[in-house]
């Protein structure tokens, strides 16, 4: 059986392109995956928050994988977001992905319920891991308590990486705290930790973390791979500050239907602007004056 290298650099959780009908836009999904590795993204965190991964069904998300593999995008360069509500729908897709190849899953945590302690995590990771059951299977948990409430404690994630070894791999940290990631890579030494903004990376790579995976990556992929690829650089704090900012300049509007207005001004499809309810779209005028925004940035190179 294949074993992958970890993933390291930056990963982008790619947005869904959706139809007149809200139906994913298969072709142009795969398309768009294609190129943002062309654009310097290491890898893709398919179905991740900015995928609107929770509007899309299980069924729909393994088509949509099937499409990427059929089409010829590496697997082991694919880090799905499978964590489901649902411990059957997890399982599920997580050996999908497993079968199809991908170098990893991204684990989001059963978010419905709270006030869950660290032994259901637990209990749920566990399960997860032994239904699935497969030596291939190599987890990223994904920590992201501002909109799941439910996390990944430092306990629990020495718990499970004691437990199983070679199955709990690295983390992705999206509590927007540096303090925590920085508790996580202090904690763990050679774990995967990714940080879920780039305005974190110079600082996770700086502490012996693996990279980014980063909603913005959907439209500045080179300027973020550029840092990291620089990060030991002289100018890398400049580096660090020029992502920093247009990241700062983008979050002028909501993520998601501002990258997706973004896309749509930059390529003039304006069905690129589609997103599923209860999101809501920008207007094309919205689209236009964000990038105008974001020109100072070099906006227009990254979109093309």
């Amino acid at each position: 059986m294949a074993q992958h290298a970890p993933f390291s650099g930056v990963l982008s959780p790619v947005l869904t392109p959706f139809d007149r009908n809200l139906n994913p836009d298969t072709d142009r999904f795969v398309d768009f995956c294609k190129r943002l590795l062309a654009e310097g993204c290491n890898g893709l965190a398919v179905f991740g928050t900015t995928s609107e991964s929770n509007s899309l069904g299980v069924d729909e998300k393994q088509a949509l994988l099937e499409a990427l593999v059929a089409g010829g995008v590496d697997p082991a360069a694919l880090m799905p977001g499978t964590g489901l509500s649902a411990l059957t729908e997890t399982v599920r897709l997580t050996k999908a992905a497993v079968h199809a190849g991908c170098g990893g899953v991204l684990l989001l945590p059963p978010f419905y319920y709270k006030a869950i302690n660290d032994e259901g995590l637990f209990t749920y990771t566990s399960e997860v891991i032994q239904r699935v059951g497969d030596s291939r299977l190599k987890i990223y948990l994904y920590h992201i308590p501002p909109v799941a409430v439910v996390g990944w404690s430092l306990p629990l994630i020495e718990r499970l990486m004691k437990t199983y070894p070679e199955t709990i791999v690295g983390l992705k940290d999206s509590s927007g705290d540096w303090n925590n990631t920085k508790a996580v890579l202090d904690a763990f030494p050679g774990f995967g930790v990714f940080c879920g903004s780039e305005i974190f990376l110079l600082d996770t790579l700086r502490n012996g973390g693996a990279g980014s995976i980063t909603a913005t990556a959907n439209i500045n992929a080179r300027a973020i791979r550029h840092l990291y690829d620089h990060w030991q650089d002289s100018n890398a704090d400049a580096l660090q500050a020029g992502v920093t900012a247009f990241r700062k300049a983008l979050q002028q509007k909501p993520a998601i239907p501002a990258m997706k207005a973004l896309l749509a001004h930059a390529e003039g499809q304006e069905s690129w602007r589609a997103v599923r309810p209860p999101l809501q779209a920008l207007n094309a005028e919205e689209g236009r004056q964000l990038a105008e925004a974001l020109k100072p940035f070099g906006l227009a190179a990254a979109a093309e």
